[in-house]
């Protein structure tokens, strides 16, 4: 069997195709033995391959491969392409065919969500119009047609009207795929056709297809068979639009809940999106955390599993049922204490659900560990499973998930681990516990994703960009993980100094050997339950803050990759190189006396060392921030400590460039807000004209294709590794290739209406959103709508009158008609999604909004230890039973066309 493939692309020069599949001629879907295709024209490239019939039984699947001039690949969206053997007496097929950019509209509504929930719908029943006889087939892809809409064909050819409209050939729905069979042997070539919409109930033709006709050019004889893909129809792509809720699980409340929201409470949450008219929830990181048992495990995005769900989101109730109900009957007391709290107590919360599924282990494990489907959910997850149980048991028995610190298996040993997991184990009892609390957890949060599936909602996930570095995956695979290292933030409006997230962060090249199975397999998890997940961070994937882990502020990090400054490069701008001015911390008497005041002679005495410079350097017990942290960890903590402690962490910082390790001297970072620093200012004029011509050159010029080109080594791969619908947390310092890479990719942006992207504006008006995108007026990580009113009156003013539209002077608070005006703003957005925190919809009414709008804060990202404890202020109960409200967030949600 002879295959001739013809891909209609126009490459640039340097640019080559491939074209991948599933038989050995073709790679067997190893790319890197995919067939190299030629150059025909400026139209097409062509290749051939030859297949023995018996190995083409079952068609050939197959799928094209872009490659750049640097080497990068990208793998075509398309997951269709299907050849298959539809006439025994073929003996040559041709296949024509058209790219899938991935960037395509259309391609979104082929992903998890659209398929199989929000563009689940009936398709028209018509009579086949395929010749039994026929040398060509036709297929094409419609993803928005409306009901009782089919395709047409309609063409220059006799077989095909003639471009008559009144008798158009019907294509009937194989899949994703509109197709029909003809007979064009006799037919005229080249042929000019378009594809048109037709009302199988009108029996009326409605329309063409939009741009140019479609020319094919090659005819076939009574061997050979033309397979046409024509990518999609050319009609309006960015017609559906959909609104959604984002509030995490832990914040829900429930008349049965336990001081905090449980996987069972999305239940409820769908049948208020639904009476809402809403078809999204989107939700925080929902994997566990649990680290010491204390508060500052409430942060969700510092999983010790990348897999594992957390405990504190068991429905005890539905674990228990009805045959072990009674065990539950003595805990009603506490339940409706803690459920009456106004933020979730967690350490008590958690205690007290730990403390019960031990008891309910106890009397149901061995029956529960022993059926079908828990064995059936093992074996599906076993990898992560006895590991993360393994982990659990070493982290309770040592009172620490800090694995460094453990006596035993402190080095993670696959043989040790594996002698721990025996059932002969003493420790197996205690193991098999959280085998138990994840099959529960697993059961619970499926039966809340089928359920929102049946309502026709989805569920949106969110992967953190880190793990904790004290976590199951980092013990496990140290060498995946560059645990020297801390992830982090650039300063920022949220934090002038920086964020430090404390993850250690990935070691890509290590990754990228096995084809990211890790993330594979991360992936595969998540869409156990999710239709559409968040990239937390998407910029970490082109480059990641870095900070050393002798450092605590955010402050003294540098980009990863990132090309440095030679030492070369100061003399060719005419500066002096001087090490210990430029890159030790300038410490000088009148800085002392403006930082610490009259505390400055204790800090020269006791922190400092004075220099030949008649300056000051840091006492080698201080030099970096993490040495400062810890001794002031031991002192009484008071106001005065916390002032030196941060007044030593602003000496250490006082920088202007960081050596790059192992580079002897000759590579250097700037130190990001270099020019703000007082090391900078008393600089010399010239010196420091020159110093930030090269500080620009660095940030803002010299990375674009480095950081392009490592996000192209990455993003593509993974995208391709799932077909959940993908959006990425694009915000903060951006580099100027982000937004071209998510749309090469089709990854959803996020827009956020007071955190716009162009610097000279100070608002993004949601007007202006791309189609491809979600927008939102506030998230986790900032005020709500009423809180941020109150922030700054200049800035609400300037918001009131040009972005409102309004005149005259704000009012003072946030009142529900200018937070129904902004929700509709976002609704009426050309965006695909408008995403609203529960808040910002309660805001608009003067009845349900909170009291006070300073407590519906969710983080704080400005405060590395924010006790993550927001709840709803009334139950999912009473919201869903106020008539009034939902009915009239449907009509705003309908009216807008979501």
């Amino acid at each position: 069997m002879k295959i001739q493939f013809y891909i209609r692309f126009q490459t640039q020069y340097g640019e080559k195709l491939f074209v991948s599949g599933d038989v050995e001629e073709l790679g067997s879907n190893d790319a890197t033995k995919a067939l190299p295709l030629e150059y025909l024209n400026s139209e097409f490239w062509t290749g051939t391959i030859n297949v023995k019939k018996k190995d083409f039984s079952k068609g050939v699947s197959y799928r094209y491969i872009l490659q750049g001039e640097d080497g990068s690949q990208t793998i075509e969206t398309c997951r269709e392409r299907q050849v298959d053997f539809y006439k025994k007496e073929t003996e040559s097929i041709q296949l024509v065919d058209t790219w899938n950019y991935a960037g395509d509209f259309e391609n979104a509504f082929y992903t998890t969500p659209f398929k199989n929930v929000l563009l689940n719908t009936s398709i028209p029943k018509v009579r086949k119009q395929d010749d039994k006889i026929f040398s060509h087939v036709f297929k094409v892809k419609a993803p928005l047609l409306k009901k009782n809409e089919v395709l047409c064909l309609i063409g220059s050819d006799e077989k095909l009207s003639e471009w008559s409209t009144k008798k158009p050939l019907l294509l009937s729905k194989y899949s994703t795929w509109w197709m029909i069979k003809l007979d064009l042997s006799n037919a005229g070539f080249p042929i000019a056709y378009k594809y048109g919409v037709f009302d199988t109930k009108e029996k009326l033709f409605i329309r063409f297809e939009e741009g140019n006709n479609r020319f094919l050019y090659t005819d076939s004889g009574k061997k050979k068979l033309t397979i046409v893909h024509d990518g999609f129809v050319h009609l309006p792509n960015n017609t559906w639009k959909g609104a959604g809720v984002a509030i995490p699980v832990f914040s829900l409340r429930s008349n049965n809940s336990f001081g905090v929201g449980e996987f069972s409470d999305i239940q409820l949450l769908v049948d208020w999106c639904v009476k809402s008219g809403l078809k999204l929830i989107q939700l925080l990181p929902v994997n566990d955390t649990i680290t010491d048992n204390t508060w500052k495990d409430s942060y969700p995005y510092s999983a010790i599993s990348a897999f594992a769900l957390h405990p504190i989101y068991t429905s005890v109730k539905k674990v228990a049922g009805k045959d072990f109900a009674s065990q539950l009957s003595v805990l009603k007391k506490k339940q409706k204490q803690l459920n009456e709290l106004k933020a979730v107590d967690y350490e008590e919360v958690l205690k007290l659900k730990l403390s019960i599924l031990r008891e309910l282990y106890l009397v149901m494990g061995e029956e529960c560990l022993a059926s079908e489907d828990f064995i059936i959910f093992f074996d599906a997850n076993k990898q992560w499973l006895e590991t993360y149980a393994a982990f659990s048991y070493l982290r309770d028995k040592h009172g620490t998930a800090e694995f460094g610190k453990w006596k035993t298996n402190s080095v993670y040993k696959k043989s040790s681990i594996a002698r721990l997991l025996s059932p002969k184990s003493v420790a197996s009892y205690e193991i098999r516990f959280y085998y138990f609390i994840q099959f529960h957890l697993h059961l619970q949060l499926k039966e809340a994703s089928d359920y929102a599936h049946k309502k026709g909602i989805i569920l949106k996930g969110d992967i953190p960009i880190g793990i904790s570095r004290n976590s199951c995956d980092a013990w496990e695979s140290p060498e995946m993980y560059n645990m020297e290292w801390q992830a982090g933030a650039p300063p920022d409006d949220f934090a002038a100094v920086g964020q430090n997230w404390g993850f250690p962060t990935y070691n890509w090249e290590k990754m990228h050997e096995d084809g990211f199975s890790w993330w594979h397999r991360r992936f595969e998890q998540m869409n156990n339950y999710f239709d559409a997940f968040r990239i937390d961070h998407i910029l970490g994937f082109f480059r990641i803050w870095s900070i050393p882990v002798d450092e605590v502020q955010g402050i003294l990090g540098r980009f990863v990759p990132c090309i440095p400054v030679h030492i070369n490069e100061f003399g060719e701008k005419g500066i002096w190189f001087d090490y210990q001015r430029y890159c030790r911390p300038y410490i000088t008497d009148v800085m002392l006396e403006d930082v610490f005041g009259e505390d400055a002679e204790k800090v020269k005495t006791d922190f400092l060392i004075e220099n030949k410079f008649e300056c000051y350097d840091l006492a080698p017990a201080f030099e970096t921030q993490r040495q400062v942290e810890e001794h002031f960890s031991k002192e009484e903590l008071t106001q005065e400590n916390e002032k030196l402690k941060l007044g030593l962490f602003d000496l250490i910082s006082n920088v202007i460039l960081l050596e790059e390790e192992d580079s002897n001297g000759m590579k250097f970072h700037f130190r990001i807000g270099m020019d703000k620093t007082v090391s900078f200012e008393n600089l010399m004029p010239p010196v420091r004209d020159k110093l930030k011509e090269l500080y620009i050159n660095y940030f803002y010029q010299r990375q674009e294709v480095c950081w392009r080109s490592e996000a192209m080594n990455k993003l593509p791969q993974l995208k391709a590794a799932t077909n959940m619908l993908v959006c990425g947390e694009d915000l903060g310092m951006v580099p100027a290739c982000v937004p071209d890479v998510m749309a090469q990719l089709g990854i959803l942006s996020l827009e956020i209406q007071r955190m716009p992207k162009k610097s000279d504006k100070e608002f993004f008006h949601p007007n202006d959103a791309p189609y491809l995108s979600v927008i939102t007026p506030s998230t986790h990580d900032m005020s709500t709508v009423r809180a941020w009113w109150l922030e700054d009156t200049e800035r609400t003013q300037r918001f009131y009158n040009n972005e409102m539209g309004q005149w005259g002077n704000a009012p003072q608070q946030c009142e529900a008609w200018i937070s129904r005006a902004i929700v509709m703003q976002h609704l009426y957005s050309p965006a695909m999604w408008s995403v609203f925190q529960l808040q910002d919809f309660l805001g608009m009414s003067e009845k349900l909004r909170r009291e006070n709008p300073q407590a519906e804060r969710i983080n704080n990202p400005a405060n590395p230890n924010h006790y993550w404890q927001y709840r709803m202020h009334i139950s999912l109960e009473d919201l869903i039973k106020e008539k009034e409200f939902n009915e009239e967030l449907k009509d705003y949600v309908t009216n807008s066309g979501r």
